[in-house]
């Protein structure tokens, strides 16, 4: 896949969740919060397939799992969520996904000991138990990163809006975002790939998913200017309660 190909799949995404947060100011911030959750589950299910995306001097080819894109377009929404409702709504959103994510484990884990139906194929079993089996290191790391990377993001984003005074939007989404999915990467897979990979091939995983964060989270700077643009064009500002 080029580079560009990802920034537009990047792009087409971010849109789609901006304008969910925005139908939340409508219907509620419950649709932005379900969303996020669905999205945090989703992005575990699909990091099965492994995706290449361009090349980067001295890294070379990047190399990151196929929910690179949803699950960092949820640091999006905690951002979003964040500035117009206010930083406990943020760590309801954060729960409310690691809750999604608990069950989603559970009921995967019960549906894979379950016995086929005698007329389900032995190739479509197997499909379904090379997809969805979970290893249990993956699930730890899985698990911590998500809890710290995304705790972190909803603080960070309230730290540097008090220190910036409500001022440079840019500066508190993408300070607070980078450096969270800076945590989530290394955690994830150095305690899922640690030991398993050489050092090397670890160093190298965290380097070129990074770089696809990154580019990532620069995209979804202009997403989080027109989601709060509008909502202060409808006149609640007042909402935000930090």
């Amino acid at each position: 896949m080029l580079m560009t190909e990802f920034i537009f799949w990047v792009a087409a995404t971010l849109g789609i969740i901006t304008l969910i947060a925005l139908l939340s100011e409508k219907f509620g911030v419950e649709i932005a919060i379900g969303i996020y959750a669905a999205l945090t589950v989703v992005a575990n299910i699909i990091a099965v397939k492994l995706i290449a995306v361009g090349e980067v001097p001295l890294l070379g080819m990047l190399v990151g799992p196929a929910g690179v894109i949803v699950y960092a377009s949820t640091f999006l929404i905690t951002d979003i969520i964040g500035e117009i409702y206010g930083k406990e709504y943020g760590k309801k959103a954060v729960l409310t996904g690691l809750a999604a994510n608990v069950v989603a484990v559970i009921s995967i884990l019960i549906a894979l000991q379950w016995s086929p139906a005698p007329f389900m194929s032995a190739e479509m079993l197997e499909s379904f138990e090379r997809v969805l089996g979970l290893a249990p290191r993956v699930v730890v790391a899985s698990v911590i990163a998500y809890a710290i990377s995304q705790t972190h993001d909803v603080y960070a984003f309230h730290f540097w809006k008090s220190k910036t005074k409500g001022r440079f939007l840019w500066l508190r989404n993408n300070a607070s975002t980078m450096v969270s999915q800076l945590i989530d990467t290394v955690l994830f897979i150095t305690i899922a790939f640690y030991g398993i990979f050489p050092l090397d091939a670890v160093m190298a995983m965290i380097a070129g998913q990074y770089v696809l964060k990154l580019a990532i989270a620069v995209v979804d700077t202009p997403f989080m200017y027109i989601a709060v643009y509008t909502w202060r064009s409808l006149g609640t500002e007042t909402r935000a309660v930090d």
